[in-house]
């Protein structure tokens, strides 16, 4: 099964390399066709790892020596278990979904063999991310990825906004990676060994040692797993370090499902879980998990309300549900957040494609208020949309529904300090993300029929752009959208498929089975608490009946209604609410200022600490002081050394006398 193994990760790599170096000499039909192919390879031998785990199968070990360092050996190696093979499921279904979406996507792009370079290669990286075994491989796939995200988001990189972008998106990510690193030299430092199994085996030994950090009485583990943490709170957009995803969406759209909805971003949701041995013998730091998801589930949530921006709206949308999946894993309920991250893949990755078919059909322009009454002439698009909708906002039978009640089960039973906040944060998450899901579903699909009209001027919202033959946005007066082709509608009916079903056929075994049982680790105490979870509701058909009296399930009917009114009905309300609470909506507008706070702060700090050095440490200090100083110092000396050459001889003899009489005058003095 070895070779199996190792066909996952580089199948995607032997596409990437193929379309990077060949793709002017493949051209794009077989760019395409050979990038897609591998990725469909991959996809099937992860279903064959797949298989070959449920009957009791797996895998650690090496498979390469990178380095030997004295007697630390840093190796290439698989571990393979449920969650490695859910996640290798996850990854290349989504990312072959993609594949075949960006052939329309794309179509007129110059850039077209080179994008499909970039997500084969992304696709490999996450793959050696959730494949590694070792800390070493696990940093090596989280840095890759990063790196080609920045590739990605400033993909079209003629566009000052996409450069902007990705390089916000890099430098807010090494903020994360920064302490992600901390935490993985400081378990080589303590353990010694960069292997999963052996600092696994070994943690609660260290539980009562506190961090050998100067000044600090911190646990050894609540410091390494807060550390590491960080590094999740950047791949993951929690928290503050959640700024750069809303404007990751310069990139195309194929990027912002790939990346931001089913990958990259649940990295680090992947990478708490692999730690639960962990994270379970420090409450600190599950609390401390706990806190921040849910503060990035709710307030991100309420910035999705006004945005107009189509793919913004989802952006936050999904920041707001990588909060969720955080609380999840702060309440010890990692295989809750793990199915979360799962049946979100695929219903967060059907409306990113939808949205961005919508975007084709409007010739590019992205704001939800020139749009309308798009149903009759996309229902493909609209049905698709209508599915992803229900199954964002936890409608009954739909797969986002048994995940995303069961983070608010499991929270509410959690006895971890900040529980209770959590609890009623994911709980009003769920009115906020019913109501702007469908304020955005009402305004796209129904209503008026507002496109090829006066456009509205959504500066700010920057323009999903495309390379076209006459570069306008928006459909002209007179011309009607029309549904996209099949390539663009046929990857939105398959994700559509798992987005209804796959919550109901996997919750039994995920959740309420043993699924996860050599994979994750729960500490007794934070067990009791799942299992008065698990007690409640013994079933899916169970959970889903007793939901329609449930309050989630009220407050997301609240939220449709209240969309419904506000938009279909009385669109002079939010008007008058807007108006009459502006304050409120400057702040939500200005995104808390966050953006401004670290233009100010952290760029302009960056910016004035470096004038400092220039005209101080470079100029008056280096140039002044070290070079010119010492050229006028040895100038002073030589102007004292001319006068004394004088080259007259009753002048050297004047000295000598001098001289002699400063020895004479010495020497008696001491004596």
């Amino acid at each position: 099964m070895q070779g199996l193994y190792l066909l996952v990760p580089l199948a995607p790599l032997v596409g990437a390399i193929a379309a990077g170096l060949f793709g002017k000499w493949l051209g794009r039909t077989w760019s395409h066709r050979i990038t897609i192919a591998l990725v469909a390879v991959s996809f099937l031998a992860s279903l064959a790892i797949f298989d070959d785990v449920l009957a009791g199968h797996m895998f650690n070990g090496s498979v390469y020596t990178w380095l030997t360092s004295g007697d630390t050996s840093f190796h290439v190696g698989f571990l393979i278990d449920r969650l490695t093979v859910t996640m290798m499921l996850v990854v290349t279904f989504v990312s072959l979904m993609v594949h075949i979406y960006t052939i329309g996507y794309m179509v007129e792009d110059p850039g077209y063999q080179r994008f499909f370079s970039y997500i084969s290669l992304f696709t490999f990286s996450m793959l050696m991310l959730v494949m590694a075994n070792n800390f070493m491989q696990l940093f090596f796939g989280w840095e890759a990825v990063g790196l080609v995200s920045y590739l990605l988001i400033g993909f079209w990189f003629d566009r000052p906004t996409a450069i902007y972008a990705n390089l916000k998106a890099f430098l807010v990510n090494r903020v994360g990676d920064f302490g992600f690193l901390l935490g993985i030299a400081l378990v080589l430092q303590v353990f010694g060994t960069l292997d999963y199994a052996a600092v696994f085996a070994n943690a609660a030994s260290h539980a009562q040692d506190l961090a050998p950090i100067p000044g600090m009485s911190v646990g050894l583990l609540t410091a390494i797993c807060i550390l590491l943490f960080i590094g999740a709170m950047g791949k993951s957009a929690q928290f503050p370090l959640h700024v750069w995803l809303p404007d990751s969406m310069e990139g195309p759209t194929p990027i912002s499902a790939l990346i931001h909805a089913a990958t990259m971003v649940t990295a680090g949701i992947f990478m708490v879980a692999r730690m639960s041995p962990m994270f379970e013998l420090s409450d600190t730091a599950l609390s401390f998990v706990m806190i921040i998801g849910a503060i990035t589930a709710l307030f991100m949530g309420f910035l999705g309300i006004i945005q107009n921006d189509i793919k913004r709206v989802i952006a936050y949308s999904t920041l707001s549900q990588l909060g969720y999946m955080t609380v999840a894993l702060g309440a010890s309920a990692y295989s809750v957040a793990i199915f979360h991250l799962m049946t979100h893949a695929f219903f967060k990755a059907l409306l990113f494609l939808a949205a961005g078919s919508v975007i084709i059909a409007m010739h590019h322009d992205q704001d939800i208020r020139n749009m309308g009454g798009l149903k009759k002439y996309m229902p493909i698009t609209w049905i698709t949309s209508l599915i992803g909708s229900l199954a964002l906002i936890g409608t009954p039978f739909f797969s986002g529904f048994y995940s995303k009640d069961s983070i608010i089960e499991a929270v509410e039973y959690s006895h971890l300090p900040g529980a209770g906040f959590a609890y009623y944060a994911v709980l009003a998450g769920v009115f906020v993300t019913a109501f702007y899901s469908f304020r955005m579903y009402f305004l796209v699909f129904h209503g008026e029929e507002r496109f090829g009209k006066g456009h509205h001027n959504h500066q700010g919202d920057h323009a999903d752009e495309e390379v076209s033959a006459d570069h306008h946005h928006g459909l002209a007066p007179g011309q009607k959208p029309h549904e996209t082709p099949w390539v663009v509608w046929l990857p939105l009916v398959l994700l559509a498929i798992p987005s209804v079903l796959i919550g109901f056929v996997t919750i039994e075994p995920m959740l309420y089975g043993d699924y996860f049982r050599d994979a994750i680790y729960i500490s007794h105490e934070h067990y009791e608490a799942i299992a008065e979870m698990r007690e409640e509701f013994q079933g899916a058909m169970q959970m889903a009946l007793h939901s329609f009296v449930a309050k989630p399930f009220i407050l997301a009917l609240a939220g449709v209604v209240s969309a419904w009114f506000f938009y279909m009905k009385r669109p002079d309300i939010p008007a008058a609410i807007q108006k009459r609470f502006m304050f409120i909506y400057t702040v939500l507008d200005n995104k808390y200022y966050f953006d401004r706070f670290n233009d100010w702060f952290f760029a302009g700090g960056a910016r004035g600490a470096s004038r400092f050095l220039w005209k101080f440490g470079d100029v008056k200090l280096i140039d002044g002081v070290m070079v010119n100083g010492t050229a006028k110092l040895v100038g002073l000396f030589s102007g004292v050394l001319r006068r004394l050459q004088s080259g007259y001889i009753y002048h050297y003899a004047f000295s000598m006398i001098i001289g002699v009489f400063v020895l004479l005058t010495v020497r008696n003095w001491f004596e």
